[in-house]
């Protein structure tokens, strides 16, 4: 996949540095997307601005440092400038004379001079012990207090917004199997929702989610099938059975197997006839989402978005932290993040929300909570474009199933 590296040429030059390094393994989003390459071991990355090529002793680009059992694949990365291992630095021989995080310092500092890198910036949560002795070893180490990958990776290539559309899909799948389980329910003398002649509980539609999303090539570690009161907390993941007349949010954020890009998407459901005040969080909420798009384009701040937001649960009543920076109730988290090799990325749409670009892959989840009535959220993954925005998400609006 074509990177624009471009920003980090420049953040390099503003920084006066040689370099810049990621030791990380590839669940690392970052690393993953600097060096183009994933493994589960932490491995070196050293990035030198393109402009080096052609003085002594550097090349611009990409130059991997791995161990022998990932040299194979690494070598096949077509945008690395070079691969090497670690073993052509007489690695295991450091370790032993001075320690796992010595001795591999050592070995990086080898590395990068090698390259002709005295000094290199690095991610501000770059491994501490590793630092300090590529410090002693002679090498000058600038903490990246801007994330400026992050920065990059916030703004996606059509072929990103791809991947994430295809993730987008298989999520679709996965909310449809999660609300045929609930339309298909019954509902017994207790309110409690039986499927197959059993409890239907959050654990069995989570279950229904994952296969789904397995058969469709992603994966989550977990959900948010919550009910009732459970739902009026955000990120309660939710138990136990589910009951006639409550909300129930489902909340999926899969990641492609493959391509390791996220969707994400809520849908909330009601098997039954939800109260009167149920009904009209839910109108009000999808009303707020419709303003949220209609805010949406670029040039705008992620905070007008989430304004936009809070002015219709204000009108209607409702409590935000806008409002009531310590209420309990209402409207009680931001409107949406950025989606891409993180589930949660750049940029934001929060008061703190930077501007919006084409290429910026957001989420838009307003929602409403209140223990003793429920939770409601609905969301929705868009990308901003040249003209305004591209909803990537498919998949209808309906309360009662």
């Amino acid at each position: 996949m074509t990177r624009d590296l471009s920003a980090l040429d420049d953040y390099l030059v503003d920084a006066g540095v040689d370099g810049y390094l990621v030791d990380a393994d590839g669940t690392d989003s970052n690393q993953r997307y600097l060096s183009a390459f994933d493994a589960p071991d932490p491995f070196v990355t050293l990035y030198v601005p393109s402009d080096a090529d052609g003085e002594e002793g550097t090349a611009g680009g990409v130059h991997l440092l791995v161990s022998s059992l990932e040299y194979g694949r690494a070598t096949k990365v077509e945008s690395a400038a070079s691969v090497s291992r670690l073993v052509d630095y007489d690695y295991r021989a450091r370790v032993g004379e001075h320690g796992p995080i010595t001795g591999r310092a050592r070995t990086v500092a080898t590395f990068l001079a090698d390259r002709a890198v005295g000094s290199v910036a690095v991610p501000a949560d770059f491994p501490l012990g590793v630092g300090d002795a590529l410090r002693e070893a002679g090498v000058d180490v600038t903490a990246d207090h801007t994330d400026v990958v992050a920065g990059m990776r916030a703004t996606k290539s059509s072929a990103e917004v791809d991947n994430i559309r295809a993730a987008q899909r298989a999520n679709e799948a996965a909310m449809a199997a999660a609300e045929d389980l609930l339309r298909a329910a019954t509902v017994d003398d207790d309110g409690r929702l039986r499927h197959d002649d059993e409890p239907l509980t959050a654990e069995r539609v989570k279950e229904e989610i994952e296969v789904t999303l397995l058969r469709h090539g992603c994966g989550l570690d977990e959900t948010i099938v919550a009910c009732g009161a459970d739902a009026a907390d955000p990120h309660n993941r939710g138990s136990g059975p589910l009951r006639a007349g409550e909300a129930v949010i489902v909340d999926i954020f899969p990641c492609s197997k493959e391509t390791k890009y996220h969707a994400d998407m809520t849908r909330t459901f009601v098997k039954g006839e939800p109260t009167a005040e149920l009904r009209h969080r839910f109108d009000v909420t999808d009303e707020a989402r419709e303003a949220a798009l209609a805010a949406l384009e670029p040039g705008v701040t992620g905070a007008a978005v989430h304004d936009a937001v809070c002015d219709v649960y204000e009108d209607a009543g409702y409590p935000t932290l806008r409002s009531d920076p310590h209420t309990e109730v209402g409207f009680i988290h931001s409107t949406g993040h950025g989606v891409g090799l993180d589930v949660h990325e750049r940029p934001r749409v929060s008061p703190d929300g930077e501007e919006l670009r084409p290429g910026h892959v957001v989420t838009i989840e307003p929602g409403l909570y209140d223990p003793s009535v429920g939770g409601v959220r609905i969301e929705d993954l868009v990308v901003v474009t040249e003209t305004g925005y591209e909803n990537l998400t498919d998949y209808p609006v309906e309360f009662v199933v």
